[in-house]
């Protein structure tokens, strides 16, 4: 059993910045875990954000490439997303995800809805 819990939302402006965290109870470099983030936002169908792999390969949705960075604290077993020039259509709760089961190559971000553990979210909230 994977726990994972995750830290940092808020609200902020247009254009502004914020840092995602999700601690994992487990070891996440061990080789044996992919994770991720997703979001959901009101009305919405959830949308994968981006993924890393159990080899640390990185992919992200063409919705937040080149602003979004996701990257793992591997000394606290943490999992960070790195979120700039945020604007409105980011607004939602995002989640974090892991699974340590078999998965695809290259693990794109609309798989993480199917991944085995999933945090209880934080929400973002972007406005002007």
């Amino acid at each position: 059993q994977v726990q994972l819990v995750e830290a940092g939302g808020g609200s902020v402006q247009i254009g502004g910045s914020l840092r995602l965290s999700c601690t994992a109870s487990v070891n996440i470099n061990d080789g044996k875990i992919a994770m991720g983030w997703l979001r959901q936002a009101p009305g919405k169908e959830r949308e994968g954000v981006a993924t890393i792999d159990k080899d640390g390969y990185i992919n992200y949705a063409k919705s937040v490439r080149g602003r979004f960075t996701i990257s793992k604290d591997i000394a606290h077993n943490t999992l960070h997303l790195q979120m700039n020039n945020l604007g409105p259509e980011d607004t939602a709760k995002y989640y974090c995800a892991a699974d340590q089961g078999h998965l695809p190559r290259p693990l794109l971000p609309t798989v993480l809805s199917y991944f085995a553990y999933r945090g209880q979210g934080t929400q973002v909230n972007v406005s002007s």
